[in-house]
């Protein structure tokens, strides 16, 4: 079985922005259940299916098969709960890993989280100048959670 393990964290400043260009990333949710989320989404011009179960502390089984591009726009634009995800993707590389920071739009405008992949929970990482608070477990910004409350609508 596949697995993911990440940390996820809010990103403070601009110093990141120099470091990599990014990526358009436009994503849907089929089912955004907790326990089951199933998402559709393009990166620049491919496209991929993912399913993936509960989050258990920073780890859950990941399933992820490249679509063909078309078939992942019509499921955006018919099948997906909305609003859709949009956002601009950076992978930064950090002493050893590969940190992806999330610009979002649209509704989640202003909003800039940084996520790390690790081989275990336990596992150590070095945190670049630009890493603020840690977010791992807080589900308001769960990708699935953010069709649903909006960054744009939290309470400031």
């Amino acid at each position: 079985m596949a697995k993911e393990i990440e940390r996820k964290f809010l990103v403070t400043g601009e110093d990141w922005r120099a470091l990599a260009e990014g990526i358009p990333y436009r994503q849907g949710y089929l089912s955004s259940a907790k326990e089951c989320t199933v998402r559709v989404r393009t990166v620049g011009p491919r496209a991929f299916l993912t399913v993936k179960g509960m989050t258990v502390g920073a780890t859950r089984a990941e399933y992820e098969y490249e679509i063909p591009p078309a078939d992942c726009n019509a499921m955006l634009e018919t099948l997906a709960q909305k609003p859709i995800i949009e956002k601009t993707r950076y992978r930064i590389p950090h002493d050893g890993h590969v940190w992806e920071v999330d610009e979002f739009f649209g509704e989640n405008r202003g909003l800039i989280v940084a996520e790390i992949e690790l081989r275990s929970e336990e596992e150590a990482f070095a945190r670049p100048a630009w890493i603020g608070s840690e977010v791992t477990g807080d589900p308001r910004y769960y990708n699935a959670n953010l069709i649903a409350n909006p960054f744009t609508r939290w309470p400031r």
